[in-house]
């Protein structure tokens, strides 16, 4: 938009001058035909070809016109168009002064509050602030009046507008301090983010949604591959099972293929003999023959019981009953008849100290020492000296049982308490190698500690410690 000054020359018609002047400063000037105009047109309305001319000759609606001067002016510059743009703007403007009265407020934002026109001019600005936070922003306001300065939109804060009618909704404020004769001023732009707030609160429910969707479907992964672990680890130990299921079959036929055979083997021939001697009247070698026959019984129903105590522990059918006993007494008995068992002359030595009574499941214990004194017995030399030592106090009872015969290679005393293991040095001698494994399931059972020293051709001693 440009202003012109305009020279009229030549004869006007004063109909065609009312077309051109409407809306422009009009003067006449001295001389026949003579006047000078300002008047607001666009540019291209009179010249394309000279934009820098300063005196120039123009038509319009044919009336000749000597162009004196050119001035190009913004149409908003001046009171005028910052007055339309506080008007007209779509923001929302107020002014403030030092003491926190509205002074001037533009229609948006007294729509955005819900005021009349005016209504809001010379009320406090708190009026605009919910009664919570009302004491809170006049502290903000009096420190931000000591240090005024420009802020803009947002400013990570959170800040929530209240209209008349007492109902709250989020803005966003910018501040601008200024200064003039009549003093201190704050113009405020506010902006309602009402709209934005609810897509911003949707993209978090959808995003809370979709989290939560996420973390179902990855627990229900978890949970399946937990599952799957779970049935993996199930069909490992089915397999490893199996494995020791069919290991133990094999080991089982082959001990007792063995076992039962050479006792069997000797009581058909010790009868084989005994009838012959009875011809004879030969009763020194029968009743030799009656002893062998026996042993092999004893031997075979040795194994027997073995085999009858693995089958009740797998079942679970062996639990623990502690009685009061006399633990001297009962020591004594089982020498007594362990000492009959003797093969070789292997003598049994006992010693005792401490409590007499104690608390104990009497035929556990009776299997487990029955077990470690028949080891020692078996596994000592002709004449060989077995120690069993028992000493009881307040919170235990401890027992050993010490033999000086073939010992266990170092080798083979980590395997010493599996089902049916036998030391290499040990395969001439008849066993089943489940009495020690039968002996550390009844210690578990007590709550009893089992441990062993042992070295080769020297001998071993095993003591089992159960508590009180």
């Amino acid at each position: 938009m440009l202003l012109i000054e305009l020279q009229i020359c030549g004869t006007c018609h004063h109909a065609g001058m009312r077309r051109i002047t409407a809306g422009a400063d009009f003067d006449h000037m001295p001389g026949p035909g003579r006047h000078r105009m300002k008047i607001v047109m666009q540019a291209n309305d009179f010249c394309h070809k000279a934009p820098q001319a300063q005196n120039l000759f123009l038509h319009v609606y044919k009336i000749p016109i000597f162009v004196m001067n050119i001035t190009t002016k913004p149409i908003m510059e001046g009171k005028a168009g910052v007055d339309a743009l506080f008007q007209h703007a779509t923001e929302g403007i107020l002014v403030a002064d030092a003491s926190g009265s509205i002074t001037r407020v533009n229609p948006s934002a007294e729509r955005l509050f819900g005021y009349e026109p005016g209504e809001l001019v010379g009320k406090r600005i708190e009026v605009l602030v919910p009664t919570r936070l009302a004491a809170k922003h006049l502290s903000h306001r009096e420190k931000y009046e000591d240090n005024p300065h420009p802020r803009s939109m947002g400013a990570g804060m959170e800040l929530n507008g209240l209209r008349k009618d007492g109902t709250e909704f989020p803005v966003e404020i910018s501040l601008s301090p200024y200064q003039t004769e009549q003093g201190k001023f704050v113009i405020a732009f506010i902006v309602d983010i009402t709209v934005r707030r609810q897509i911003e609160e949707k993209l978090r429910n959808y995003s809370a949604d979709l989290e939560r969707q996420v973390k179902n479907r990855t627990l229900i992964l978890e949970e399946a591959i937990e599952e799957l672990e779970k049935t993996k680890k199930e069909l490992h130990i089915a397999l490893d099972k199996e494995k020791e299921l069919n290991e133990l079959k094999s080991r089982f036929v082959s001990m007792a293929s063995h076992e039962f055979r050479t006792p069997l083997t000797t009581i058909m021939s010790s009868l084989s003999l005994i009838s012959r001697y009875g011809e004879r009247n030969d009763l020194e070698n029968q009743s030799k023959h009656v002893t062998k026959i026996k042993y092999s019984i004893k031997n075979l129903t040795d194994i027997l019981n073995d085999f009858l105590s693995v089958s009740k522990l797998e079942e679970g059918k062996i639990g623990n009953n502690p009685e009061k006993i006399n633990l001297r007494e009962f020591i004594a008995e089982i020498m007594e008849e362990m000492q009959s068992m003797s093969e070789n002359g292997q003598v049994l030595r006992s010693d005792y100290k401490g409590d007499t009574d104690v608390m104990v499941d009497r035929k556990l214990l009776k299997n487990v020492l029955f077990n470690l004194i028949s080891n020692a017995i078996k596994f000592s030399k002709e004449g060989g000296v077995v120690e069993i030592q028992a000493e009881a106090g307040e919170s235990s009872v401890r027992i050993s049982v010490k033999d000086h015969g073939l010992g266990i290679p170092k080798e083979d005393q980590k395997h010493l308490f599996e089902r049916f293991f036998r030391g290499h040095n040990v395969t001439h001698i008849q066993g089943t190698g489940l009495g020690l494994n039968i002996v550390i399931k009844y210690a578990e059972l007590m709550g009893a500690q089992l441990h062993f020293e042992s070295e080769e051709n020297k001998g071993t001693t095993f003591t089992i410690t159960i508590p009180q």
